[in-house]
């Protein structure tokens, strides 16, 4: 590809990106408590607006992260074998036992994000694999298709520079230009000029570093991972279902605390009698005029005299506050119910349930999981194949191909239960290593497992005189090539 074709692909995909980080913004917004006051009548925004700037009664949160909590990958296992227990060692070298919850929490905020795998020069065997946010990153497909691949950007700003890496099957560019506030264009004369200075040019990575660089893995190394996608449109956010709700729940926290705030003041009205007046005295002492009591020093003195026998005092009670936090109730039931969150992770109100009833209420957030390892897995699939390519293990990231991804059970189990289940499997004949796995243990522990349960069977006596081990002296190759 020329350096004009670079420049060119890597503008559109920027501007790709840059009509995207809108509502990423806003979304991730959402979830960090950055709310603004919205459905307020223009009234009530004009004297309460300020008041409760910065408050958020935030429920979006909860929402994007309770998926996340059971989002856990264990290993992966390709086609036809056990887990791979190199390619995990690769796993946990980069992080991402802890760095994927962050990626999955990207993407249930941002409806996306993306994960990256490059060589690394200091260990040729441990490639570098980082999640990326959707903010930062796109991935452009073939027409017609939603996994080939045809390119990849990553955008960064450092100080008053853009720099921008776009990846290709064949080869990889780097790439910078000024930051886009560093070039006010302050005339349309000026505006050609801008744009030559704004043009993307190649980083010069120094003396015998080409650029762009072949790429030899012959794929594209970024890979995406959607959240909830659609078939003719973009995915779609977790927090995208719960913003209007949200916001609801603000105004409606903001009314009930105004209303509070008059309950602490009970309004009263004075009948029969003029506002009280304070005398206007010159410097003689001589009154010239008069001027209202500020009323809030009645009030806050709790007195107040009246010259007029007829004056009367009237009030009215405040308004009914648990009217606020039932309707805030049943706007929190909505949310639960629309994002397949269980109820008790947002009402923190349990009535004895049991727990047939807790896991009943969990199905909905344990199937919400389950599509979540069904497309996330699929794109982490792709990221170990990609890995196996950098470490030049061509066969290995084909039987990756048509493997899986290794996850935690999603659901809640208790123990006891788990237990009894599992007995019975191993009664009908289920091996026991399958049983581990399914007890929750990673397939690293599994084979610590299976080596202590080894260890023991040699340490027992009774063991090793029901199952003898065959002596290598005394077993010979018979006639037919088979051990007698």
């Amino acid at each position: 590809m020329e350096l004009w074709q670079a420049q060119a692909l890597a503008d559109r995909l920027i501007s790709e990106l840059q009509a995207r980080t809108p509502e990423i913004q806003k979304h991730v917004d959402y979830y960090r408590g950055r709310h603004p006051l919205r459905f307020a009548s223009a009234e009530f925004r004009k004297y309460f607006e300020e008041q409760y700037r910065g408050f958020a009664d935030n429920w979006t949160q909860p929402v994007a992260d309770s998926p996340v909590e059971r989002l856990t990958v264990t290993g992966v296992k390709p086609a036809g074998g056990g887990a791979d227990a190199e390619l995990w060692s690769v796993w946990q070298r980069n992080g991402l036992d802890a760095d994927s919850q962050l990626g999955f929490t990207g993407a249930g905020t941002a409806a996306r994000t993306f994960a990256l795998v490059w060589g690394d020069p200091a260990a040729a065997d441990v490639p570098r694999v980082t999640f990326e946010d959707a903010r930062q990153a796109i991935v452009a497909y073939e027409p017609g298709s939603r996994r080939r691949r045809r390119a990849a950007l990553k955008t960064w700003q450092d100080g008053s520079r853009e720099y921008a890496t776009l990846y290709l099957p064949d080869e990889v560019w780097k790439l910078q230009r000024p930051a886009l506030g560093t070039l006010a264009r302050k005339t349309l004369a000026l505006r050609e000029v801008d744009d030559l200075l704004y043009a993307w040019e190649p980083v010069d990575r120094g003396a015998g570093v080409p650029n762009p660089q072949p790429n030899p893995l012959g794929v594209v190394p970024m890979v995406e991972l959607p959240n909830r996608p659609l078939l003719a449109d973009d995915p779609i956010s977790d927090v995208s279902g719960t913003v209007a709700m949200q916001d609801a729940l603000n105004l409606l926290w903001s009314q009930l605390f105004t209303a509070a705030d008059g309950a602490a003041f009970p309004a009263r009205v004075m009948m029969g009698q003029e506002p009280p007046k304070t005398p206007i005295l010159d410097k003689n002492g001589q009154k010239i005029g008069e001027r209202p009591v500020p009323l809030e020093k009645f009030a806050a003195g709790r007195v107040m005299f009246f010259g007029n026998k007829d004056a009367r005092i009237g009030s009215w009670p405040a308004a009914n506050l648990t009217a606020y936090t039932d309707v805030i109730e049943v706007a929190v039931g909505h949310i639960a119910a629309q994002t397949r969150t269980p109820q008790h992770y947002l009402i923190g109100r349990m009535a004895n349930l049991s727990g047939d009833a807790l896991i009943a209420a969990e199905t909905g957030l344990v199937k919400k999981v389950q599509e979540k390892q069904l497309w996330y897995g699929q794109a982490l699939r792709e990221v170990f194949q990609l890995i196996a390519l950098v470490r030049g293990e061509s066969d290995r990231a084909d039987a990756l191909a048509g493997g899986e991804v290794l996850w935690a059970d999603a659901e809640s189990r208790n123990t006891a239960q788990l237990a009894d289940s599992l007995l019975k499997l191993r009664q009908i004949g289920f091996p026991f290593e399958w049983l581990a796995a399914r007890y929750g243990l990673t397939p690293t522990e599994v084979a610590d497992l299976m080596a202590m349960r080894e260890r023991e069977a040699d340490a027992d006596p009774i063991s090793a005189l029901v199952n003898p081990k065959p002596d290598p002296e005394f077993t010979q190759a018979g006639p037919g090539g088979e051990d007698e």
